[in-house]
């Protein structure tokens, strides 16, 4: 017996050991970041908080808040779950839902029906593949109105099949509406391969270059001049240009939805917002030719978390202020998300000759794999080669950069400043930023031009060309340069 016990006493020491250091191990490595960065995406936020409202004159009712608040959420609940009143199935308005006969007319006697009543649900059902030309939902409607797709949508295939009256600009259109959600478990399909194969596209004409020629191509989603939206669940590819725009919007909400087009599929934006505040953009993954997201004038309160991006132009604010015009962008926030294998990292960029104001940015917690220009502002952006030089500019400042680790692409320095001559860049700030190149020698040469700000922490790369402080011309600038 007592030799029994002298060997279960040595076999829990054992065992209570090898586990200890098992943990420590772990913690080790958890400490100790690959140099290629991480293998899995960042955990998006379980309960990311709501935008904040707007201060405004005539806000919307209700800012929509996150609609899964526990960090595993169920499903949505099968419209059958309601009142079969409010249920308007596109199949009992002729809808045949096998992917070449054309359903439009069903889908827009459901939409008329669902309109007029309180929590109307237009629903497209699992199994159907549907067809519709383009389409304007427009309002307004009582309230609580669902477009409920757990099927799939998509319109015809191509620009030869599209309809002569049809708009070419844009396909499912939602237009003045309060209060709408488009959600489900189905797929939205662009069919857009014979879009991006046109002439006119980047690459796609004579060796390689682009012709001249009509190129309208259509955007595939489109909010405009609608408030308190959610966009939920959905899997969106494939569009023939932008897959999802908002214009002229106040209270939006997207959360664990799918975005996906080739990397070299032309102006394929994920995410375009444009003169739309209150804007929410949750626990998402894009991947695409052009932007993941692109945030144009007229913006603010912006919040993004637990995104991935990639392969995609990453997250982008702006191009800003063409045609000397006037751009103003404030409080954008981009936290705990990933970007991969992507043209750009964090991009700022301006026309010259524009005015306005970029202010109010942080970036935090943001995990970069295999990035071309992680960090990047660009005040000289250019479409062409004709772009003159202009002494005005659309002025940034109040930028922070906090906790940006991960790996760049050498074939550019991970870090580029190039401000206007005339109107710096001011009160950067830089924390925690740690960028090691994918491949290769190590870039240590970010480059900086007219920028002003501090670190608070030393960066790899060191940047040790961001100005102390603040430029002489500061104390006569406006606040908000005009905005």
């Amino acid at each position: 017996m007592r030799g029994l016990g002298g060997i279960l006493v040595a076999y829990i020491i054992s065992t209570v050991l090898f586990g200890h250091f098992t943990y420590v191990a772990q913690g080790r490595y958890h400490y100790h970041k690959s140099r290629r960065g991480l293998s899995h995406p960042l955990p998006p936020p379980s309960s990311p908080p709501p935008p904040p409202p707007l201060e405004s004159a005539n806000p919307p009712d209700q800012v929509p808040s996150d609609p899964y608040p526990n960090p595993n959420p169920s499903p949505d609940p099968a419209p059958g779950d309601s009142d079969s009143g409010c249920i308007f199935d596109v199949t009992s308005y002729g809808a045949v839902g096998d992917g070449s006969c054309d359903d439009t007319a069903a889908f827009r006697d459901a939409w008329k029906a669902a309109c007029a009543v309180e929590s109307g649900i237009v629903l497209a059902p699992e199994g159907g593949v549907f067809k519709i030309t383009s389409t304007i939902f427009s309002g307004p409607c009582q309230p609580g109105l669902v477009f409920q797709l757990d099927g799939v949508l998509m319109p015809p295939d191509g620009p030869e099949e599209w309809p002569e009256k049809d708009s070419k600009q844009q396909w499912l259109v939602f237009y003045r509406l309060e209060g709408i959600t488009f959600a489900g478990k189905g797929t939205v399909e662009g069919n857009g391969q014979k879009w991006w194969d046109l002439p006119c596209k980047p690459h796609r004409g004579p060796n390689g270059s682009s012709s001249s020629g009509p190129c309208e191509s259509p955007t595939m989603i489109r909010f405009f001049m609608s408030n308190n939206i959610v966009v939920r669940g959905l899997r969106i590819q494939n569009s023939p240009q932008f897959h999802m725009k908002f214009d002229g919007c106040e209270g939006v909400l997207i959360n664990e939805i799918q975005i996906s087009s080739p990397k070299l599929s032309p102006n394929t934006d994920g995410i375009h917002l444009g003169n739309t505040r209150s804007v929410a953009i949750y626990n998402s993954v894009v991947s695409n030719g052009d932007d993941c997201i692109s945030i144009g004038t007229g913006c603010s309160d912006v919040d993004i978390q637990g995104v991935t991006c990639g392969p995609s132009h990453g997250i982008s604010i702006g191009s800003l202020g063409v045609h000397n015009s006037q751009a103003c962008v404030s409080n954008i926030t981009v936290r705990n998300t990933a970007i991969r294998d992507s043209d750009n990292g964090l991009r700022v960029k301006t026309w010259q000759g524009g005015t306005g104001s970029v202010s109010n940015l942080l970036f935090e917690n943001i995990q970069m794999e295999n990035v071309l220009n992680c960090i990047i502002v660009d005040q000289y952006y250019c479409s062409s080669k004709e772009c003159r030089n202009e002494t005005s500019a659309v002025r940034v400042f109040d930028v922070e950069y906090r906790n940006i680790k991960g790996t760049y692409d050498v074939r550019s320095p991970p870090i580029h400043f190039a401000c206007s001559d005339t109107v710096a860049c001011t009160n950067i700030t830089m924390s925690e930023v740690e960028l090691l190149p994918e491949e290769g020698e190590l870039v240590d040469d970010p480059f900086c031009w007219n920028a002003y700000g501090k670190q608070e922490t030393l960066t790899i790369p060191p940047i040790d060309c961001l100005l102390d402080g603040s430029p002489v011309v500061e104390e006569a600038y406006d606040s908000n340069y005009g905005c």
